[in-house]
Order: structure tokens, then C-alpha cells, then sequence
């Protein structure tokens, strides 16, 4: 294959506070024409940087891109001045950016926005910029394009402020897309919708992508290749059929192995221990050798060369060396999965939470009213995990926000261990009810305070409801919750912004257990984390609950993983519950027509299955959410949301089935 961008023994670096950080260290690739690169590795291995380097983003003097070459069109773009490295973005290289709010500029419409490349680059009129602006917004799916192009970005939800942002990344008919972790943020049918736009205008454009992303369903859903990255480091490259099925780092196999699945019930998740080197002081040797239980005495010592696997996969590890040990890597990590055992569902009897025809309205002004939470009725049981999965805006987090108090109701009940909650008049009775009830959030650093310490952060809430005695006795508390959450007592004098997302999740979490609480709600608390961290904080939730029988709601759009962490799972769509069911039959026997569709999008890290798999459509116009319907039991267990016709319906569709 023709190849239409070569990088060749990249290095970048940042001056810090801290020290030099080596960012990007001799990383060499190429892209040919017309394929999908994806490049995946933990935060801090290189990739984001390698991307912004291509179009000289790199913001100096902090950022320095050392040395190295990157050719395009016979020309070493690290060369450019800044007047011809200007002509090449937009119109030759485009960019796509994780967060569109941060892309887009506020105060400006839509149209206008993606305009102004045309008139940079194209010297378009101003007749003819309109007429392409529609069509671009066409081309990406946005409805009535030749109205919308009139608005802001803040009138359109995230799926669709992304689809913006790659209208005008493709406004001058780009060579190279950059996709930087486009789909992160967004719930599994945006993300699906996406994708397929991403394929679709590669097959008509013939645009070369790089893919920056780390869930490897996406990997095996878009890449002809893929790129590992790991300290600054290429350390394997290869076909996706190649990196899935034949891994040769020890590395990448342990980022595929930490992955759910969606047919296994695992009792415990693989995940790579500790945390990614120290990029200012990198160690002796290979920087993964303190991570890998394969490690040979040479990885402590020297850094491994690239070893050629075959003409398209290669791998930079000693164990690839003839005289290292002859060890299947991946079989021994499925093996060490399967002996961990199997999930159980006990029956649990004891409801610790119960709600009744629960109600939040929002007003949008105009006389609008959004029904965010619409006559949600369930129980909760002591000692489980309750999944809550849905579209952004099914009303998710709106519902975990009112079952703790921070939003009011406006109509139903909430009873916690007994006692309805919203009828609690005094102070010391509604601050017990608070103390067993708290919340981990979704943005670890939003959500703590920046100008505390972590100990002083932990033990807020231990001060609060007077927990400690002495200050001896609330240091040996904070010590003895930083170390429940696998970090130590020396971190308690640090502040959030020393910590990696997942050590400030962890933080987070500390926080939730500082009061001794019996229920806690997380809202998203892993999708912002890398897969293997992902691992280790619901690994740590696990063991937590099962230590101090704890009862979680898990509130996530990651279907995999809330499959794994729950016992039960209830779907939500446009404020209520549509489906409830037993984790492992809900994804066997789904039954709703939105189960089927959310489940269908959801991307499967096996490029074989990916490339096969046909996504069900659920069509939102045809769902009258004014028509009378009630959770009816249609098997043990298995409750659906649906009016008498439906569900005689739905019980002639399972007895087909059978």
C-alpha cells in the first residue's frame, strides 16, 4: 500500500515544575492510504502528544519536539514555517478533539465556525460557505441542517457538538483525519453513530485516520492496524487481527485481558499492577519491567530492540529474543481470569432501598417542562449492586442525584433502611440518613477541592459527623482508608492535583467510606479512567463490598462493565425504567426493543465479531411515552415496561423463541 505520512524517531518533551518529561521518546510509524491507524496505551504513554506533534501543536518553550521527521507529500512537516504549516491544517491534516465544547468557540454559531476554514483555505463566497456548511452538517447526520447552522454550539447535546466538530475538521476535504479520542464522553449509540459516520466518509473521501482511543472494542470496530504505546514508546505494532489474536508484548496482552466480557462472568477482572513510570526519571532498562511478572533480569537493565514478529507485526519485548522462555502470555492471563471463579447471585431479601412512582421535572422555560425522572419504581436490595445503563439524558444521573438528596422530587416516595427520607424534619435525623448514603462522582478532579489536602478531603466528612475523638484517632483513620484504596499515608499531605485520574478516583472513593456509609451511588466513576485502571477501581469496589457489605448503584454507559459489576441492571430511557433484569439475562434474553438496540451498539473488543455484527435500530418516534404502561414480571425476575398489548406481545416473541 501506497504510504501517505511517515514519522520517523520522534522525540518530544515538556519542561515542568518537576523536571524534564521525556513525552515522546524515537517513536517511528507510518499511515498508508486509505486505512484506519489506531493508536491505544494508558494516558501518559505518548499518544495525544505524537497526534499534535503531526500538525506542530506541541505549545512552546514547554513543549519541545526534540527531533525527528515527519514526511507528507515530500515534505518534512517539522520543517514548515508557521505560515506554511497553517496551510496544511485544515485543508491537507484535520484534527478532531475529545471534548467539542473545548474546540468549539462558544459565541459563535455553528455555521460561521466551520466556515471560517472554508474561507481560509478554499476562498469560498459567502453564498457558496453557506451552501457547503449544509452540506457538511448533512453529511454527518445533523437534521434540518440549513436551520441549525443558524445556532450554538450549547443548543446541541454532546453526540451532536461532536458531529460539528468533525464537519469542520472534514470542511476542506482533509488527506488525514487525527481523531483524538472522539468518542470517550459519549453513550454507545452516539459512539455507534459516530463510527459508522467516521467509516462512511472514509469510503467516500478515501480519508487515512489515526485513531487515538483506549477501549478496544472501538479498536476492533475502526482499525486495519494498530499501534501500542507504552512510556513514550512504540512497543508493538500490527494488523488488528494480528494484535488481538496474537498479542507478543506483555503489555498489550495484559490491556486486552482487562477487558470484560460479554459472555463471562469473571470473578475478579485482570488488571496490570501499579501505575505507568515516571516520565521526568525513567527507570534502567524497559520502563514495563516493574509491571510484568515475566520480566527477565536484561529488563532491568536494557531496553529491548524491536523484534520482527512477521512483514506486519512487530513487538519491542526481550521475551521475543531466542533465548527467552517459550510463554503463551495470553493463554496464562485467560487461565489465571477462568480460575478466579465464576459470579453467584444470592438471593437477598432485605430491601435497603425503596422507591415509589419517583418524579423530577426540570423547567426549561417558555411553559417547557422536562420530565428527567417520570413514576421510577424499584427496590434495592442489601448487599448487591444495582446498574443503572441508558443515553445520555435518559435520566441516569438525575435519578441517583434525587435517591441521595441532591436534587428535591416532585412527586413518589424514597424509603432508606425503613424511613422515608423526604419526610425527615430534623436536622440530626436527615444528617445520619446523609452519613449512610454518599456518592462517588464521574470527574474525579472536578469533584474534589483543589486547595485541600487529600487528608484534610478524606477526613471532611469524618469532622462533620464527629467520628474521631482525637486528632490522633482521625489521622489513623484517613491512614487506614488511603490504604483500603491501595494508596498510602505519606499521600494524605499531597493535594489532588499530584495524583493520576485513577489515584484521584481512588481519593474519591476514600471520601464516600470515610463515614462508614451502607449505600453508595457511582455516577460514572470509571468512564474518564484507562481500561486497565478501569480494572483496579472495580476490582477495589468489589473486594470493598464484599469487606464491609456494601450496597452499590452503578450508574455507567459502558455495558460491559456494568454486566460484570452488577447484580441486577435496570435500562432507563426518557425517565423511566424500560427493562429490569439479572445482569447475566438481560444481555442473554433482552426483550425490549431499546435493550436490544443499546446492547446491539455496544462494541465487542473481537475484530472477527465486530466486522460481522449488524447494529438494531430503535426508532424514538415510534415510542409514545404518553401511553399507559406498567413494569410487568414477564419471567422470574425479568420486568419490562409496557402497556397490556405488549405485553401479550412479548410473551408470544419468547414462546417462539423457545
Amino acid at each position: 500500500m501506497e504510504k501517505i505520512l511517515t514519522v520517523n524517531d520522534l522525540h518530544v518533551s515538556f519542561n515542568t515544575d518537576y523536571g524534564k518529561t521525556h513525552a515522546v521518546r524515537g517513536v517511528s510509524f507510518h499511515l498508508n492510504k486509505g486505512e484506519t491507524l489506531a493508536i491505544v496505551g494508558e494516558s501518559g504513554s505518548g499518544k495525544s502528544v505524537t497526534a499534535k506533534s503531526i500538525m506542530k501543536l506541541i505549545q512552546e518553550p514547554a513543549g519541545v519536539i526534540e527531533k525527528g521527521e515527519i514526511w507528507y507529500e515530500g515534505k518534512d512537516l517539522l520543517q514548515l514555517s508557521k505560515k506554511q504549516i497553517k496551510k496544511v491544517r485544515g485543508s491537507h491534516i484535520s484534527m478532531v478533539f475529545q471534548d467539542p465544547m473545548s474546540s468549539l468557540n462558544p459565541t459563535m454559531t455553528i455555521g460561521k465556525q466551520i466556515g471560517e476554514g472554508l474561507k481560509a483555505h478554499q476562498q469560498y463566497s459567502k453564498s457558496a460557505t453557506k451552501k457547503r456548511v449544509i452540506e457538511l452538517l448533512d453529511l454527518v447526520g445533523i437534521p434540518e441542517p440549513h436551520i441549525r447552522y443558524k445556532h450554538y454550539p450549547h443548543q446541541f447535546s454532546g453526540g451532536m457538538r461532536q458531529r460539528v466538530a468533525i464537519a469542520m475538521a472534514l470542511a476542506c476535504n482533509p488527506k488525514i483525519l487525527l481523531a483524538d479520542e472522539p468518542t470517550t464522553a459519549l453513550d454507545v449509540t452516539v459512539q455507534a453513530q459516530i463510527l459508522d459516520l467516521l467509516k462512511d466518509i472514509q469510503k467516500k473521501m478515501g480519508t487515512s485516520i489515526i485513531f487515538i482511543t483506549h477501549d478496544f472494542g472501538i479498536v476492533a470496530n475502526m482499525a486495519d492496524r494498530v499501534m501500542v504505546m507504552y512510556a513514550g514508546k512504540v512497543i508493538e505494532t500490527g494488523t488488528v487481527d494480528e494484535i488481538f489474536y496474537q498479542p507478543k508484548h506483555p503489555y498489550t496482552c495484559g490491556l486486552l485481558a482487562s477487558m470484560p466480557s460479554m459472555e463471562e462472568d469473571e470473578g475478579k477482572l485482570f488488571s496490570i499492577p501499579g501505575s505507568p513510570p515516571d516520565m521526568t526519571a525513567l527507570p534502567q532498562g524497559d520502563p514495563f519491567a516493574p509491571r510484568n511478572k515475566y520480566a527477565m533480569e536484561i529488563d532491568y537493565v536494557q531496553e529491548p530492540p524491536i523484534f520482527q514478529v512477521s512483514d506486519t507485526h512487530s513487538a519491542s519485548t526481550w521475551m521475543l529474543h531466542q533465548d527467552a522462555p517459550d510463554i503463551n502470555i495470553m493463554e496464562e492471563l485467560q487461565n489465571s481470569k477462568q480460575k478466579a471463579g465464576n459470579k453467584t447471585i444470592s438471593e437477598k431479601t432485605e430491601k435497603i432501598l425503596e422507591v415509589r412512582d419517583l418524579t423530577k421535572k426540570f423547567k426549561l422555560g417558555r411553559g417547557k417542562v422536562l420530565h428527567a425522572v417520570n413514576g421510577v419504581s424499584l427496590d434495592i436490595y442489601k448487599g448487591e449492586t444495582f446498574g443503572i445503563v441508558g443515553e445520555s439524558g435518559s435520566g441516569k444521573s438525575t435519578l441517583g442525584r434525587t435517591l441521595i438528596g441532591l436534587y428535591e422530587g416532585n412527586g413518589g416516595t424514597i424509603h432508606f433502611e425503613g424511613k422515608n427520607i423526604q419526610n425527615l424534619k430534623s436536622d440530626s435525623d436527615w444528617q445520619s440518613t446523609k452519613r449512610k448514603m454518599q456518592m462517588i462522582f464521574q470527574d474525579p478532579h472536578s469533584s474534589l477541592n483543589p486547595r485541600l489536602t487529600v487528608g484534610d478531603i478524606i477526613g471532611e466528612g469524618i469532622d462533620i459527623h464527629g467520628l474521631a475523638k482525637s486528632r490522633q484517632e482521625r489521622q489513623a483513620l484517613i491512614n487506614e482508608l488511603l490504604e483500603t484504596v491501595g494508596l498510602n499515608k505519606k499521600h494524605a499531605s499531597r493535594y489532588p492535583n499530584e495524583f493520576s485520574g485513577g489515584q484521584r478516583q481512588r481519593i474519591g472513593i476514600a471520601r464516600a467510606l470515610a463515614v462508614n456509609p451502607s449505600l453508595i451511588i457511582a455516577d460514572e466513576p470509571i468512564s474518564a479512567l484507562d481500561v486497565s485502571i478501569q480494572a483496579q477501581v472495580v476490582n477495589l469496589l468489589k473486594r470493598i463490598q464484599e469487606e464491609r457489605g456494601l450496597t452499590f448503584v452503578f450508574i455507567a454507559h459502558d455495558l460491559s462493565m456494568v454486566k460484570y459489576i452488577s447484580d441486577r441492571i435496570g435500562v432507563m430511557y426518557k425517565g423511566q425504567i424500560v427493562e429490569l433484569a439479572e445482569s447475566s439475562e438481560l444481555y442473554r434474553n433482552p426483550i425490549h426493543p431499546y435493550t436490544k438496540s443499546l446492547l446491539s451498539a455496544n462494541p465487542i473488543p473481537d475484530p472477527s465479531v465486530e466486522r460481522d455484527r449488524k447494529r438494531i435500530g430503535f426508532s424514538a418516534e415510534e415510542y409514545n411515552p404518553e401511553k399507559e404502561r406498567a413494569l410487568r414480571e414477564i419471567e422470574k425476575n425479568h420486568w419490562i415496561l409496557c402497556s397490556d398489548e405488549e405485553y401479550e406481545s412479548y410473551k408470544k416473541s419468547l414462546l417462539v423463541e423457545v
